[in-house]
C-alpha cells in the first residue's frame, strides 16, 4: 500500500502543474485547450498561457505612509474637473477630465477616434483663462503617443483639422518602457496614447494587443496616472460585435469608458460613457466629422429634418431621447403597388421587425390595407430608431403615404404603439415637449393620459389608440 500510495504522488503533482489555456481576445481561461473560446466564440485564439507562480498566502505588513484621516477632511480640490475645451465631450465626462482618472475611449476602424483626440490635445494645450495676473490664457503641456501612424502622419492631419499647439508634444512609440520615460521627460498635463493595443512591454511575454500585453500597459499606465495626478486618455480597438477588444479587466481598470458610434455614410458621431466614476453615464455628445476636423453639435436636431412644414405626404417627425438628450428626426414612407407576390418590406434605421408589427397593428385596427403594397421606411440624416417611442411617428408616416395625405404642419407624434393599437405613455414627456417647442412644432400628438403641461405655444392632442390618432391628424378622410 506504501508503494502504491508514493506512486500516485508524483502523478497528483504533475497533474497539478498543467498549464492552463487562455483566449488572447478576451481572457477566457480553461483547463484543456479548445479549438473555439467558450466566451467570445473565437476560432483559434485559445492558447497555452502557463501555470500562475506560487506565492506565499500571507502578506507582511508594512508602514503606513500616511494615516487614515475623517472622509469630511479630505480635500477635493485637487479633484475637480479639469475642461478639455471641447464641450460635447465635457458633458460626457461630467465637466471634463478629473487628475488621475484614466479614460478609455472605444470605436470602429475610422471613426474618428484619432481626430477626436487630436482635437482635444489641441484645446487642452491651448488651456482656458488664467483667473490669475491679467487673466492671460494658461497653457498646458500635452504628451500624444502614437502607436499606430508615424509622426509625420499625425503631423499632417493634425495641420488640416488645425491641432498645432505649441505645447502639444508628439512621439511615435510603441515600447512602454519608452512611453514611460517620455512622461518623465515632459510631466505633461495631459496624456493620450494612441492606442493601447498597439503599445507593448519588452518584460511580459505574447504580441502587442494580446491579453498579457493589454493588461500590463494598461497597469502601468494607470499607475503613472494616479501616481503623477495626470489624466491619461486611451484609444481602445474593438472586436467584430462592438465589444472594446483585449481582456475584460481593461473596463474594470479604467475610471471611464466611452463608446464612439457613427455610421460611415453619415457625418454625425455619437460619444456615450458606458462607465464613468465622475459622471453621470446617459450623457451623449454629438460631433459632426468632416474633412477640416471634427466639431460638436450643441443642437444636432438639423441634421435628421428635412423640413418642418406640410406638403409631403409619408413624413412625421418625433422626438427620441438619447441618453437623457432629446433630439427631433424625421420618419419617411413610402407605399407603392407591388408586382410581387411577397410585396417587399424595406427600412433605413428603422427595426425591420418593428415594422413588421406596425403594419400588423395598421392592417387590423385601423383598416389600412397594405397586402399588395411596398412599404419602405427610412430616416434622415443617417439616424438609428431603437426605442418605441418613435412608433406611433411610423405608423402615421406610413398612412399618410398610403392615403397621400400630409401632416398638418407643424405635428410631431411619439408613442408606443401595443398590439391591439393602443397608444402607450413614453418616458421623458416633458423634455420631448420641450424640445419639439424649441424647434417651432405647434402640435404633438401624444398617448392619451399623460398630466406634462405643455410649453407655451404648442398644443398638445391626445390619442388613446392609433385610429383616433390618424383621425386626429386628419388622415382618415381619404379611403384607406
Amino acid at each position: 500500500m506504501t508503494t502504491s500510495t508514493s506512486a500516485r504522488a508524483p502523478r497528483a503533482a504533475g497533474k497539478a502543474a498543467k498549464p492552463a489555456y487562455r483566449c488572447t481576445e478576451c481572457g477566457w481561461t480553461t483547463a484543456k485547450w479548445v479549438g473555439r473560446c467558450g466566451e467570445c466564440q473565437s476560432w483559434g485564439t485559445v492558447a497555452e498561457d502557463g501555470p500562475a507562480a506560487a506565492g506565499p498566502r500571507t502578506v507582511a505588513v508594512t508602514p503606513v505612509r500616511s494615516a487614515a484621516r475623517p472622509i469630511a477632511e479630505i480635500d477635493v480640490d485637487s479633484a475637480r474637473a479639469t475642461p478639455t475645451g471641447v464641450a460635447e465631450l465635457d458633458r460626457v465626462l461630467g465637466g471634463g477630465l478629473v487628475p488621475g482618472a484614466v479614460v478609455l475611449l472605444a470605436g470602429e476602424p475610422g471613426v474618428g477616434k484619432s481626430t477626436l483626440l487630436l482635437e482635444v490635445a489641441s484645446r487642452y494645450a491651448e488651456g482656458a483663462e488664467s483667473h490669475a495676473g491679467a487673466g492671460g490664457r494658461e497653457t498646458r503641456t500635452v504628451l500624444y503617443v502614437t502607436g499606430e501612424e508615424s509622426a509625420g502622419q499625425v503631423r499632417l492631419r493634425a495641420e488640416r483639422v488645425g491641432a498645432l499647439a505649441g505645447t502639444l508634444l508628439l512621439a511615435a512609440e510603441t515600447d512602454l518602457g519608452t512611453v514611460l520615460g517620455h512622461v518623465e521627460a515632459t510631466d505633461p498635463a495631459l496624456l493620450v496614447v494612441d492606442s493601447v493595443q498597439t503599445i507593448a512591454s519588452a518584460e511580459v511575454d505574447g504580441a502587442p494587443g494580446g491579453v498579457s500585453q493589454v493588461r500590463e500597459v494598461a497597469a502601468a499606465l494607470i499607475a503613472a496616472a494616479k501616481a503623477r495626478q495626470v489624466p491619461v486618455l486611451l484609444v481602445g480597438h474593438v472586436t467584430k460585435d462592438g465589444t472594446v477588444a483585449g481582456p475584460r479587466t481593461l473596463e474594470h481598470l479604467v475610471d471611464v469608458v466611452c463608446q464612439f458610434e457613427g455610421d460611415r455614410h453619415s457625418r454625425l458621431r455619437m460619444v456615450r460613457a458606458v462607465k464613468n466614476r465622475f459622471g453621470p453615464t446617459d450623457e451623449v455628445g454629438c460631433f459632426d466629422l468632416s474633412e477640416s476636423g471634427i466639431t460638436g453639435l450643441a443642437d444636432p436636431s438639423g441634421l435628421f429634418l428635412s423640413h418642418l412644414g406640410a406638403g409631403v405626404p409619408g413624413s412625421c417627425v418625433t422626438v427620441t431621447l438619447e441618453g437623457r438628450r432629446p433630439l427631433a428626426l424625421e420618419i419617411q414612407s413610402l407605399v407603392a403597388p407591388s408586382p410581387l407576390a411577397n410585396p417587399r418590406r424595406t427600412t433605413n434605421g428603422v427595426d425591420s421587425s418593428r415594422l413588421a408589427m406596425i403594419l400588423a397593428v395598421l392592417h387590423r385596427h385601423a383598416s389600412l390595407r397594405l397586402a399588395d403594397q411596398d412599404v419602405y421606411l427610412s430616416t434622415v440624416g443617417g439616424a438609428k430608431v431603437t426605442e418605441p417611442a418613435a412608433d406611433l411617428a411610423a405608423a402615421l408616416a406610413i398612412v399618410s403615404a398610403r392615403t397621400g395625405d400630409a401632416l398638418p404642419a407643424g405635428t410631431v407624434a411619439f408613442g408606443e404603439v401595443g398590439l391591439a393599437g393602443d397608444l402607450r405613455p413614453v418616458t421623458g414627456l416633458a423634455r420631448r415637449l420641450s424640445e419639439a417647442a424649441r424647434l417651432g412644432f405647434t402640435t404633438a400628438v401624444v398617448p392619451a393620459g399623460t398630466d406634462a403641461k405643455p410649453p407655451a405655444g404648442l398644443r398638445v392632442l391626445q390619442a388613446g389608440h392609433v385610429a383616433e390618432a390618424v383621425d386626429l391628424v386628419g388622415l382618415g378622410r381619404r379611403e384607406r
